[in-house]
């Protein structure tokens, strides 16, 4: 019987071994979906205390429930190891890991090429290795393929591989691993077989592409198609300010179009890790073809400079009421990159909160889910504080930057001084009740 064949049955009769390399906000719902769906499953982490505490039952992610752990753990289906030896056991290998950019805005693959040096050195017939790190396209066929082929196992015929994005949405209640579709593309026709008979034994549906590089492309093409009308509407906000019409408004009429409009909302800057990086690792690859995204570049510049037009409009808030920016003490609401989750990651807030401070102001923040950032531009760290009365009294201008739905801003407004409003969550106070304080973006 052909390894393909062997896969198959084992992944059909969930005997089939599955490491993941990587548990963060990707890698450990997956691995606990696997693991969940009756496979045994190992979690492959170079954080030792990541693993420490899966071990023990205890999810460090806010989407995946440390009751759903226990049990998984519990029923000796899931563990997580530092030991990457063990990797020769598995029979599906996916790679989750980080992929930034180097300072130059130019991709960095360096965590895929250290995941996949660590499968090179154990890989054995009958594996699927698939990638889910996002990624410029030619990234599987061009870099990880050579990679194995060198080990004198044959695609295809030893082992298999594909590419699969990611698709996790922190914080999103609706949408989860099982029932997000999930793209597969293989190196070869055979490959995507394989990896689609692996994702179809835990989501609810698979749809397979013709090829890796479409994979790769697909994710791109997601969140690049989010950046650039982003940067559309915040383009908007900007000129609707400087016009004196309320973007929101404008947003909301054409959005009662049932056809050909499809709302995006301004906002302080984009943050995440796939928004705002995905973009440079789609023109990257354009430039190496001497084609230059015009509009990739234009959106990029338009929204990393949302940080500094927020700051524009409490330097004008204050200046309304007297107050110079320099000395003027300032509260930031919300400091993660999105509502209702802890992740920093490429978050605004730390630009705003930077910029502020280089005007002399005295900046401090609120976030229910963040208790300390780290500002790369001096190498700080502030700590935040608890929010009252007094907190917010003593505050000349209320910057909100993260719309937590566990804030009340209607009592935030009551007692602010000024409110600069970068995500609407005021849209609902009646005039009086704001008494002209509130700046929306």
């Amino acid at each position: 019987m052909s390894n393909k064949h062997k896969l198959l049955e084992k992944i059909a009769s969930r005997t089939a071994r599955v490491g993941v390399i990587g548990l963060g906000y990707v890698g450990l719902p997956l691995v606990v979906e696997f693991a969940g769906s009756g496979f045994e499953s190992t979690g492959f982490e170079v954080d030792a205390r990541k693993a420490d505490l899966l071990n023990r039952g205890e999810s460090y992610i806010p989407d995946v429930p440390t009751a759903h752990v226990a049990e998984c753990v519990a029923a000796k289906k899931l563990r997580a190891t530092t030991d990457f030896s063990e990797l020769k056991d598995q029979d599906i290998i996916i790679i989750c890991v980080p992929t930034p950019l180097r300072k130059t805005k130019d991709p960095d693959v360096s965590y895929i090429l250290a995941a996949s040096e660590k499968i090179q050195a154990t890989l054995r017939p009958g594996q699927l290795i698939i990638l889910e790190s996002t990624t410029y396209p030619g990234t599987t066929d061009e870099v990880l393929k050579p990679m194995f082929d060198e080990t004198g196992h044959k695609l295809d015929e030893d082992y298999f591989l594909a590419f699969s994005p990611e698709r996790v949405d922190p914080g999103n209640e609706k949408y989860n691993t099982k029932n997000i579709t999930k793209v597969v593309g293989g190196v070869t026709a055979i490959s995507a077989e394989v990896a689609a008979a692996a994702y179809s034994a835990i989501v609810d549906h698979v749809h397979a592409v013709s090829s890796a590089r479409v994979a790769e492309t697909c994710k791109l093409l997601e969140n690049t198609f989010r950046a650039v009308n982003i940067g559309l509407v915040n383009e908007l906000a900007q000129l609707c300010h400087t016009l004196n019409i309320d973007t929101w408004e404008v947003i909301a009429a054409a959005a009662t179009k049932p056809f050909g409009f499809m709302p995006f909302y301004p906002g302080p800057g984009i943050g995440g890790h796939c928004i705002p990086l995905d973009p440079h690792y789609l023109s990257w690859k354009a430039r190496m073809h001497g084609f230059e995204a015009r509009f990739i570049s234009l959106a990029e510049e338009v929204n990393s400079r949302m940080p500094e037009h927020v700051v524009d409009l409490v330097i004008k808030g204050l200046n309304s009421q007297r107050k110079p920016a320099n000395g003027s003490n300032i509260l930031i609401m919300g400091v993660a990159y999105k509502r209702d989750i802890d992740d920093m990651r490429e978050s605004p807030a730390l630009a705003i909160i930077e910029k502020l401070q280089e005007l002399g102001a005295e900046v401090s923040f609120h976030d229910p889910y963040v208790a300390e950032v780290h500002l790369e531009g001096n190498g700080s760290r502030m700590s935040g504080i608890p929010l009252s009365q007094e907190v917010v009294t003593k505050s000349d201008c209320v910057v909100i930057v993260t719309d937590h739905r566990n804030i009340d801003y209607g009592w935030l407004v009551e007692h602010a001084k000024l409110v600069v409003d970068t995500r609407n969550t005021t849209r609902k106070l009646r005039d009086e009740r704001s008494d002209g304080k509130i700046i929306r973006l």
